[in-house]
């Protein structure tokens, strides 16, 4: 055999080791895709969109409108998902400010010009003093709405015994970030060196609140498996929706202001109701208590 056939194998192995270890030194850039602006740029666009900062200017946690409702039958805090900042999701208002809800549409460390770089720590933390700014605002325990990399925001922020949270929204969410992350990877061992391990099962392992599961039947980055793992592993009052023919980025156009109304229904009163979508599914839209 030819010497230089000998040396293949290991260079082989240096290769995968190699690109193992670059994998794990920018897995937080393949995580989060935060888009960085300086603060006039992220204040003049707000103000386009009819919003101010929330709590306060250049210490903000996110954004609310500035002509919201003046009564509010409730607050709901809302969570992101990874890309972009936070105004890009000003599509939750119209609905959910109609339905008679305050809604803080909250921002990340390291988004916009929110100082700090993207971590779980970071996020979990600046959602924990999200909740407590809204708890003194009304005085009531707030909804959280969590959107794919948001609803583990949501899950741990709601998990973590800090604050009192009145429910939870879970859009398009994983069981676990290391679960998802090596279904994606699986050539290498990646649950065991991922950094942000966003559990949200663990998370809620002792939620007592009414929690909605909202499902993308076509989602290609959180597969319908992942999303039902969560939902199965929830021990309290749950309740899921698949959304038919939806991928992970479209589910906003499949839903309107009734949809919002029933899930609402459900996280604030226990309601049953129509779903969107039974598609003969034992899951779809069935309340369970366990």
């Amino acid at each position: 055999m030819s010497p230089g056939l000998c040396g293949l194998p290991a260079l082989g192995v240096l290769a995968y080791l190699g690109l193992g270890a670059g994998l794990f030194i920018g897995q937080r850039r393949l995580i989060y895709r935060p888009n960085r602006q300086g603060w006039e740029q992220v204040r003049s666009r707000a103000a386009g969109l009819g919003l101010r900062p929330w709590v306060d200017e250049r210490r903000y946690l996110g954004f609310v409108h500035a002509d919201g409702p003046t009564d509010p039958k409730g607050q709901i805090l809302v969570f992101h998902g990874n890309a972009g900042t936070v105004l890009d999701r000003s599509y939750y208002l119209p609905d959910l400010e109609g339905l008679g809800y305050r809604v803080v549409l909250c921002e990340y460390p390291g988004y916009g010009a929110m100082p700090g770089k993207p971590c779980q720590s970071g996020m979990v933390e600046a959602g924990i003093r999200a909740v407590e700014a809204a708890l003194q605002d009304l005085g009531k325990a707030p909804i959280l709405i969590g959107e794919s990399l948001g609803a583990a925001v949501a899950a741990a922020v709601a998990g973590s015994g800090q604050v009192e949270v009145g429910g939870l929204i879970l859009i398009t969410p994983w069981d676990s970030l290391a679960n998802l992350a090596q279904q994606l990877y699986w050539y290498f061992p990646t649950r065991w060196f991922i950094l942000d391990r966003f559990d949200s099962m663990k998370a809620l392992s002792g939620f007592s609140k009414p929690v909605a599961v909202v499902m993308a039947e076509l989602d290609q980055v959180v597969p319908a498996r992942n999303t039902l793992r969560l939902y199965e592993s929830i021990g309290g009052h749950k309740r899921i929706w698949k959304l038919p023919s939806v991928g992970h980025n479209s589910w906003p156009c499949a839903v309107d202001r009734r949809w919002w109304r029933e899930v609402l229904d459900f996280v604030e009163h226990g309601t049953q109701g129509p779903t969107i979508e039974t598609g003969g599914s034992p899951l779809s839209g069935r309340p369970q208590t366990r």
